[in-house]
Parts: structure tokens; sequence; C-alpha cells
């Protein structure tokens, strides 16, 4: 390829034997290296050599002499030289070569030094070099990591204007170094930094509408729902500063009242999960006004808006599974790999309908203001119709003769926290599947274990009137109850929480105390079952006095 007259000068220059050429060379060779022109770029690159480069970095950064002039034109040498090395680093092989991989700690430094008196060119040069040199190569990702990069973000990110193109290339670089380097060390050991660089993305997240906004979208919900966030989750609770919360749920808002794809809105609901899992339900509503916000939206939006969308994903989902476990399975089409995700997308819409149901029941508890009455009903309309779809989903696995899968059991938690509260909610339905739900078990259960632990607290409740107890008889659940206490209590005891061995001991004393108004009993065995473990949880010297207790009927 024909080079111009103007690049054969260029060239002459890199090569001649004084700084003084070279770096009026260099000069020129700014103008050839933009753009795609790889050719020019490599040629401007053999040219001046890397040792060349390194010398004029290093007198940029004060640690170097070059030309004769000592410290005079530092700022304009380091400008010079990473404007160069931003400019060759388009071109990959350079990218990835030791030389550039080896200048990564250096231009760590000038950013950490230097990121608030450098020229905006500097710094945004700085992290083009960084970028293109991490995506290079694994090495120059490894040295980046090993450097200090992380440090630099978290010191770094917080200074760059909001959505600069310095601002998407620090985003980039820490997704990439979240998606190579070791989740669990990273989170370990950076924790502190990553709350920095995560209330930094939050604020983009909420002030941004362009593509950064959803940049920013999936970056916060791949670093808080990650399975290694827990040091990341520790290090947020205890910020002074709760803004970056606040900036997530605008954010979180924007994207819900808006017509965006599926996938970033259900990225918008593994979000607000994990900050509902970070900070409580009571994140939904919280009444932060931020700073840069001019026309605050309702307290209540949030919450509405992210029940309406997880309504919408239960339903969609559980007719998905439906339709994948039950018709499909035998044709040809059927691609049982969709199943896991499809399980894991319910699991989290769940979390969230559950902790709206929390939320809900905690307001009326306390008789909170912050949400109106209107407001609670529209709500709690919701979550109904969600419970009678998620009874539908449970009495088609029953009618196909499935009990065993973790989408029927988490969907039995959902139906028992909602009844926990609403014990006589949908009640025909549920007495209907009663049976069913008590003996429904997670993959990895080998018995129906969880299913109950889901469904006592509201069957404590409904067993306190006799209609309850009765329907309880009539589904045999009261048999189910009373295996698992002996389980929880006897001798290889399963259940370490008290609270749940409570509600099992009350639920089958309600039962028997009306067990002559409900012309009900229990077998002997399952009575000598329980009272031996009633004796062993109560301490070994209590074992004569079950052998030798009287027979007055328990059943």
């Amino acid at each position: 390829m024909a080079q111009s007259p103007g690049l054969d000068d260029c060239l002459k220059l890199l090569k001649g034997e004084r700084d003084e050429q070279r770096l009026a060379g260099l000069l020129l060779a700014t103008k050839f290296c933009n753009g795609d022109d790889h050719a020019s770029i490599r040629r401007v690159y053999e040219a001046v050599g890397a040792r060349f480069l390194d010398r004029l970095l290093r007198t940029g950064m004060g640690e170097g002499a070059m030309g004769g002039k000592g410290g005079e034109d530092r700022d304009a040498y380091l400008q010079l030289s990473v404007t160069l090395l931003a400019a060759i680093c388009r071109v990959s092989d350079i990218a990835s070569s030791k030389e550039m991989v080896s200048t990564v700690p250096l231009i760590l430094e000038v950013m950490c030094k230097r990121s608030h008196g450098s020229h905006p060119s500097v710094i945004e040069e700085s992290y083009e070099f960084l970028f293109l040199v991490v995506v290079a190569s694994e090495e120059g990702q490894q040295t980046f990591y090993e450097a200090g990069g992380i440090s630099m973000l978290a010191s770094n990110m917080p200074s760059l204007s909001d959505g600069s193109h310095s601002m998407e290339l620090a985003m980039k670089l820490v997704q990439l170094i979240l998606s190579k380097e070791s989740l669990g060390n990273i989170y370990s050991e950076y924790s502190s930094e990553l709350t920095s660089i995560v209330s930094t993305i939050a604020r983009q997240f909420a002030l941004l509408h362009n593509a950064l906004k959803f940049e920013a979208l999936h970056l916060l919900s791949a670093i808080l729902s990650s399975k290694y966030a827990v040091p990341l989750h520790d290090a947020l609770r205890l910020m002074s500063d709760g803004n970056w919360a606040a900036y997530i749920r605008t954010g979180v808002v924007d994207i819900l009242q808006n017509r965006v794809s599926a996938v970033d809105k259900f990225t918008a609901l593994v979000l607000a999960e994990s900050l509902t899992s970070t900070l409580g339900e009571t994140w939904l509503i919280d009444e932060r006004n931020l700073p840069d916000e001019k026309s605050p939206f309702p307290v209540e939006r949030c919450l509405l808006l992210l029940l309406e969308s997880s309504r919408v994903e239960v339903a969609v989902l559980l007719n998905e599974l439906a339709y994948l476990k039950y018709e499909a399975a035998s044709s040809s089409s059927s691609t049982p790999e969709a199943i896991p995700l499809k399980q894991r997308n319910l699991a989290i819409t769940f979390s969230l309908i559950e902790r709206i149901i929390k939320l809900v029941s905690n307001l009326s508890d306390t008789k909170g203001d912050s949400i109106g009455e209107r407001t609670i009903i529209k709500v709690i309309a919701g979550l109904n119709e969600t419970v009678d779809v998620v009874l539908e989903f449970l009495k088609d696995a029953k009618d196909h003769g499935q009990k065993k899968g973790d989408d029927l059991l988490a969907s039995v938690r959902l139906i028992g926290s909602y009844l926990a509260e609403a014990p006589f909610a949908c009640k025909e339905k549920v007495l209907n599947l009663l049976e069913y739900m008590l003996s429904v078990e997670g993959d990895d259960e080998s018995s129906p274990s969880y299913s109950i632990c889901f469904l006592l607290p509201m069957l404590c409740q409904i067993t306190m009137e006799v209609g309850g107890c009765k329907a309880l008889a009539l589904s045999g659940g009261h048999k189910s109850v009373l295996q698992f206490l002996v389980k929880a209590i006897g001798m290889n005891s399963s259940v370490e929480d008290s609270n749940t061995i409570f509600l099992a001991c009350d639920t089958i004393m309600n039962f028997l105390l009306k067990r002559l108004e409900i012309q009900a009993r229990l077998d002997r065995s399952d009575a000598v079952q329980l009272l031996r473990a009633l004796a062993y949880w109560t301490g070994p010297s209590h074992i004569f006095e079950v052998q030798c207790c009287p027979t007055e009927p328990l059943c």
C-alpha cells in the first residue's frame, strides 16, 4: 500500500539519532495513528520502538530526563506518550506484546497519582490503553489485576464525568476483570473498593438515558447477584451514604416503566432482588430523594412496578415450565437444558414476591403511612391473583403425577409465605391441594420436609378452628405433620429451627384438642412414635415416663 509523503517524513524523523528529531516525529505520528489504518500504526511503532516510548512515558512521570530539559514539559511528554500508546494498541498483536503488558503498571501509577491534575485526554487515553491491553491477552488482564487495577478504578471512577467515554471504558474494565478473574478472591479482597465502584455505576444507571444505562444495569446485576458477593453486601450495608441504593431504585423504575427488551426487564428484576436481599424489603419504598432528582417519583411506584413485572414473569415462566415438562417432553424439539434456567429465573421472581408479601405484612403490623391504604389493597389484589396462578401450576403438576422438583417446592414456599399472612385466602383451592402440597419434595430430598415447613405457619393458624382441623384430617395432613415432628425431634433429628418445631407442636396440639369435635384420631402407632420422640427431645429422664404413661386416648 503506497504511503503519503507525510508519513514518510514522519518515519524519517522517528528513526533520527537525536531525541529532538524523534519527538518531532512523534508529534507528526499522532496524525497517522488515528482510525483503523493498522499498517501505518505498525510502521510508526516499528520506527519509534518500545524503549523510546518507555523513556518518554517515564520522563512525563518525572522519573527521567529527555533532550536535556530535565523536568521541563513533563505534562506534554506524558500526554504525548499516552496518546501514542493508546493509538498503537489498536493493533491487537501490539497490545498483547510483553512491552505493552509491562507498561500497564506505569499507566496505573499515572492514573492513581495524577488523576485529578492531569488533562482529561490523558485520563481518557490511559483508559483506552488499559482496555485495549486487557482485552488483547490474558497476560494483560492478569497484570492489570495484580498491579492494583481494581484499586485504581475505585479511586478514579468517582471523579469521571457522568456518561463520559472514560466512564464507559472504566465500566468495561470492571466487566472484563469480573468475567476472567477468580470472583471469590475479588469479593473477599476488594469488597471496600467494590462499594465505591458500585456507587459510581449506580449513579450512571440512574442519571443516564442512553446505551450506557443498560451497560450499568447488566454490570450492577452481575456484581450484586453473584454467589460470592456476601462480603460486598456486608460492606454496602455499612456505608453511611445510601445514595447508591436510591440511584439503583431510580434506575430500576426507569427500566420497568419504559419499553425495553424482555432481557433488560428481567435483569432489572434480578438487580432489585439483590437489593432487597442486601438491604431488606423496605428498600422498595425508601423515601430518600436524590440531589440530582428534579421530580422524584411517588414512593409506591417502585413497589407496584416490581410487583406487576414479577407477576407477569411468573405467569410466563410457569406456563413455559408446564409446557416443557408435560407437553414438549416427548417431542424431538424438547430442550431439557431450558428447564433449569427457567427454574432459576422463577426462583428470583418468587423471591421478589415473597419480599413484597413480607413488606405488606410489616406495614400492616406497624400501621405505617409510607404508602396509602389504596396501594396496599392494590398490592394484595395482585398477590391474590399470582397465588391463584401458582396454585393452578401445582394442580397441573398433581394431575400429571409430579411431586418432585425444585420449581414445585418453590411454588409451595410462595404459597406458604402468603398463607402465613392470609391463612384463609384461596381457601377452596388450597384445601383441595393441601394433601398434594404436603407431599412435594425438592430435587435433593428423599421425603417431604421443606414443603411441610413452608406450610406450617398456615396450618398452625387454621387448626385453631374446628373447620381447619377437619380439613387437615380429611387430607391426611395431620399424619404428615406428625411424622415431620417425629423426625424433627427424634433420635435422628433433622430440623434445627426451634420455631418450626414449635409450629408443628402447636398444629398437632390444636388437632388433638379438637379431635372429639371432628371425630378424628391418631393411629396408636403414630401416637407412640410421637410420645417417644417428645421424651427423647426433653431428655433421657423422660423415657421411663413415656413407657409408663397412661393410655388416655390421644388417638
